[in-house]
């Protein structure tokens, strides 16, 4: 069988998985847990947005320190001390534990079919620590050669050095790789920078989405097995 990519590589967060039912609720959660709660899940997933979507996120490492103002900013106005080292350290943990994740529907299925073809998979992700227990405990990690963090490489997408990183330690041609995420600056931009292909896969938000943008991971399978081959559920 002909392949036109031999390598796949997948963003994590919004690629392979999202929070569950939302940040917010797992960060109500948090909350009610140590006695300062109720706290409206709806407030905190807005200011969880705000506060990533700030200017300096540009700049976000994924250090504990980063994730801590995060965390606080996220809590400001909603309980009396946001910037609790208890609060944040409890937050932090519960995004340790499969519980507070929801594997996409296709994501399984479209993996074991790309394997069992042969295609060599990776994730890409920026992320912390955290990243491959998690993805072992949600029993993903077997279907992945490598799992490249970017607190780990040093590098963040989009910076090229992320995907040089993996292609490095794949030891293929950028050629080679098609890489699969949802956002553009970060994957595809990122991606297509450092010589890769790459797809956007947009779920939700038609707006923020490219013109080929992939509504399912199983529409991946004939692009990279051929047209002939059908994803299967």
């Amino acid at each position: 069988m002909t392949r036109r990519w031999p390598v796949v590589s997948f963003d994590a967060g919004g690629t392979l998985l999202e929070p569950w039912p939302s940040v917010g609720h797992v960060y109500a959660d948090s909350a009610a847990s140590l006695g300062l709660g109720p706290v409206d899940a709806q407030a905190l997933n807005q200011q969880f947005a705000a506060a990533w979507r700030r200017p300096s996120a540009g700049t976000f490492d994924y250090s504990r320190s980063a994730w801590a103002d995060i965390v606080a900013r996220s809590f400001a106005g909603l309980v009396p001390q946001p910037d609790s080292p208890d609060l944040f350290h409890d937050a932090y943990a519960r995004f340790t534990h499969p519980s507070a994740w929801r594997v996409f529907t296709e994501v399984r299925t479209t993996l074991q079919t790309l394997r069992d073809a042969g295609v060599r998979l990776v994730v890409t992700s920026n992320w912390d620590e955290r990243l491959p227990r998690l993805l072992t405990d949600l029993e993903l990690a077997p279907y992945f050669e490598w799992i490249a963090v970017s607190a780990e490489l040093g590098f963040h997408k989009p910076d090229s050095r992320c995907f040089q990183a993996v292609t490095t330690r794949l030891g293929v041609s950028a050629e080679q790789i098609l890489h699969v995420g949802d956002s553009l600056r970060e994957d595809i931009e990122g991606a297509r920078a450092a010589g890769w292909s790459a797809v956007q896969i947009c779920r939700r938000s038609p707006t923020h989405a490219s013109a080929d943008a992939l509504r399912s991971l199983q529409e991946l399978i004939p692009q990279v097995l051929g047209p002939d081959r059908a994803a299967t559920n």
